[in-house]
């Protein structure tokens, strides 16, 4: 009786008998004679495509000027240690383009890395090239010289949909090749903060550190998306992990490829979302939709006609939700393209085309900073992944020049704070005062006293 048990189990359901066909007292292998589902079909043809991404870093130790000095290092008999330090990271990377090898990875995995190793499924590693980093999406381009690779098959993930399988692969805590699967839990997460440019899949597949840049793929084996971030209350993985979307990701990876960046176009308005009490003081019969409150002055939205009240319901005729998706369209789109523009003023809908613009980076005289940057020209920047104000013009006659200034150089930090914009500069600069500026100069770093 009991051979017979283990020889053939009846399964008892809420809905009926299933038969499990079953060949000794292991697990069963059939199910009314067909083989138990199984995902490794599909992951033995995707994973190979997902790539493990190590990064070396050397990083400058920040000092008191005073400790730089040799006399002031002899007199107190100070050692000489390292001012360089080497910072290590792990990734994830998926490879999209298998003839120049081209993979597809997050900023944040390779951010400021000096050496970039790619480690590929077979066990092959290789040195990796930066071709381009979108820091506002958090995308990054790699490309690696190797035979045989193998890329994943690029999906449509504007299809995808609420509730569809999906498998995440990358390697998580430095685990290469880790599998996990799980659904769709919504689309178009947006307004989380994590990125400048968000349009997240939400999904429950356990996405964990060192899984940032690896593939989520949909039941065909197809690329939809590229593991980013996660929300970890308590430091764990809960069940909500966030991924860039494929069109997204590629549209970037195009702009990279071409330019090294991206190049954002300029619509030139302001907006915000529609609420509850400004849809009922528009006399709107919809919530969906974003006000415009400011429209620049000269830019391609005043040129079109667009005003401060108008509501934008539509881009290129994809409904708009909220001014998150106006950011996301505007900002992938390429300087010089037509956007048809749908609006409603006074209860009337209208359809307006604009040409997107050049973003005008913003320049600022120096002296209106500090008396000793007189005779300089500078600007907020984000040069070779380095935030900070860029000195775009000295003058040769000028104390910065004779301070030894050069234009190209990044100033990271003044008075000992770190800052990235001419903003910032400004707070923590007196006029009065010393001023003390730390100073990126391609791969050098070093401070400057201007008094």
């Amino acid at each position: 009786m009991k051979n017979h048990l283990f020889g053939h189990l009846i399964l008892t359901l809420a809905f009926g008998f299933l038969a499990v066909t079953q060949v000794s007292a292991g697990l069963p292998v059939a199910v009314e004679g067909q083989p138990l589902p199984s995902l490794s079909p599909i992951l033995e043809r995707s994973m190979p495509a997902v790539v493990n991404i190590s990064t070396s870093t050397n990083i400058q130790v920040r000092e008191n000027p005073l400790l730089q000095d040799p006399f002031f290092r002899h007199f107190f008999q100070l050692p000489d240690r390292p001012r360089r330090q080497q910072r290590n990271s792990l990734g994830s990377g998926v490879i999209i383009d298998s003839e120049k090898g081209y993979v597809l990875t997050n900023n944040h995995v390779i951010d400021k890395a000096d050496k970039i190793m790619v480690t590929l499924h077979d066990g092959r590693q290789l040195d990796a090239k930066l071709i381009g980093t979108d820091p506002e999406a958090d995308v990054a381009v790699v490309q690696i010289a190797a035979d045989n690779l193998v890329a994943l098959p690029i999906s449509n993930s504007d299809e995808l949909r609420v509730g569809d399988f999906v498998i995440a692969i990358g390697s998580p805590f430095g685990l290469s090749q880790t599998v996990t699967s799980g659904i769709v839990s919504a689309l178009g997460r947006s307004g989380l903060g994590i990125e400048g440019y968000e349009d997240f899949i939400q999904t429950d597949a356990s996405i964990n550190p060192g899984n940032s840049g690896g593939a989520l793929v949909n039941l065909r084996g197809e690329f939809v998306g590229m593991n980013t971030a996660i929300l970890a209350p308590g430091g764990g993985n809960v069940g909500i992990g966030f991924a860039i979307p494929a069109n997204m990701a590629m549209t970037i990876k195009e702009s990279l490829v071409t330019h090294g960046e991206v190049r954002r176009g300029l619509l030139g308005v302001t907006t915000q979302d529609l609420t509850p009490e400004l849809v009922k003081a528009f006399n709107l019969k919809t919530k969906h939709g974003a006000v415009i409150s400011k429209v620049a002055g000269n830019s391609p939205a005043a040129k079109a006609g667009l005003e401060p009240g108008d509501i934008i319901t539509e881009v290129n005729g994809q409904k708009i939700k909220g001014s998150h998706d106006i950011r996301n369209m505007i900002g992938l789109m390429k300087i010089g393209a037509k956007v048809d523009i749908g609006i409603m003023r006074d209860d009337k809908k209208m359809l307006v085309q604009a040409e997107i613009g050049k973003p005008q980076r913003p320049h600022l005289a120096g002296k209106t900073i500090h008396p000793r940057l007189d005779g300089t020209v500078l600007s907020s920047t984000q040069k070779n992944q380095i935030e900070g104000v860029l000195f775009e013009q000295i003058a040769t006659n000028s104390y910065a020049w004779r301070a030894g200034l050069r234009p190209g150089d990044i100033i990271v930090s003044a008075n000992r704070y770190r800052i990235r914009t001419i903003e910032e500069l400004a707070q923590v600069a007196n006029p009065n005062n010393a001023l003390l500026i730390n100073i990126q100069r391609g791969e050098e770093a070093f401070f400057l006293v201007l008094k």
